[in-house]
């Protein structure tokens, strides 16, 4: 009687996606891929996407089992659409996150924080509606174009500069293995943390080694990975590490110096479809409002001199 009664209860019951997030114990972006790939049913009440409590059951179950098998969408054919995913770290996009929310209110607005190269990639697999990059090549000296013409193959896109930001070499207080170069990393007495493969600066990392033919395999710590600029800062504020490299932003949360090495190039690219176009002009908008120049010029260290312009474009 009491089984019974449950399971009357549970088919009245739904859950939002971060419900739902929180009970699979994943993100709320892997909870969207799940319903994009079928896996996971769900429909809307108004602006929120639901998930009734017996097609999570039976989700969970069949995990347990391995035999998860894809289902239609609920009534919503649309849900997906309406998801607009922005990838990067950069505390900036937080800010043009909401600004876009604000601007296309029929929108699921969501962070993916994923490293530039994993995410270019993503978004040529068909995932992710806004990228963030900041991919160095050793080629060119230039940042980010070379990597969308190689990776972007056959698809149409607009790249948007949003800024250009210092990075350079995080070293404890006083610098007291005076680390200044890239050849500097070699040298036996000092412990390097590196970023994920995938990442920006794990990209500018490993060009500088390759056109200064510097030995990786002589860099102690260079498979010690963190997943993002504070995680590296961190380890480096704590002394387990002597040096690590990231943006100056994050030199200045923790107690670490800061030696700079180069002015990255922080740009944004949209792929040029149909259901882009509102998009693409919106933050177009946004970038060029003096009102979102003022929060930027508020928090301070950022090269805004491109912000706004289209760097590269293709039809």
């Amino acid at each position: 009687m009491k089984k019974e009664s449950e399971e009357s209860s549970m088919d009245h019951h739904s859950y939002t996606t971060e419900e739902v997030a929180k009970r699979l114990k994943v993100s709320k972006l892997t909870v969207y891929d799940l319903i994009k790939k079928g896996e996971l049913p769900s429909y809307r009440i108004g602006r929120q996407m639901r998930i009734d409590a017996a097609d999570l059951e039976q989700y969970i179950k069949q995990m347990k089992t391995g035999k998860v098998q894809a289902v239609p969408v609920k009534n919503d054919s649309n849900i997906i659409s309406n998801t607009c995913i922005i990838s990067g770290q950069e505390l900036t996009l937080d800010m043009l996150a909401k600004r876009i929310e604000n601007r296309l209110p029929s929108s699921n607005i969501l962070r993916a924080y994923q490293g530039s190269l994993t995410s270019l990639v993503k978004m040529y697999q068909g995932e992710g509606s806004i990228v963030s990059l900041h991919l160095f090549d050793g080629e060119t000296g230039a940042y980010n174009v070379p990597y969308v013409k190689r990776i972007l193959v056959g698809q149409p896109c607009t790249m948007i500069n949003l800024l250009a930001r210092n990075v350079g070499f995080y070293v404890q207080k006083g610098n007291p293995k005076n680390i200044k170069t890239w050849a500097d990393l070699s040298q036996s007495s000092i412990r390097f943390v590196n970023r994920e493969k995938g990442s920006g600066i794990r990209v500018l990392v490993d060009e500088q080694l390759r056109i200064q033919k510097l030995n990786k395999e002589r860099i102690s710590g260079y498979e010690w990975e963190e997943s993002n600029h504070l995680g590296v800062a961190t380890q480096v504020a704590n002394g387990k590490a002597d040096v690590g490299v990231g943006s100056e932003k994050f030199s200045q949360i923790v107690n670490v110096d800061f030696i700079p090495i180069m002015k990255e190039q922080y740009d944004l690219v949209i792929l040029k479809n149909k259901e882009n176009e509102e998009l693409i002009e919106v933050v177009k908008d946004i970038l060029q409002s003096e009102e979102f120049h003022n929060e930027l010029k508020a928090i301070g260290g950022y090269d805004m001199t491109k912000i706004g312009q289209i760097i590269y474009e293709t039809n």
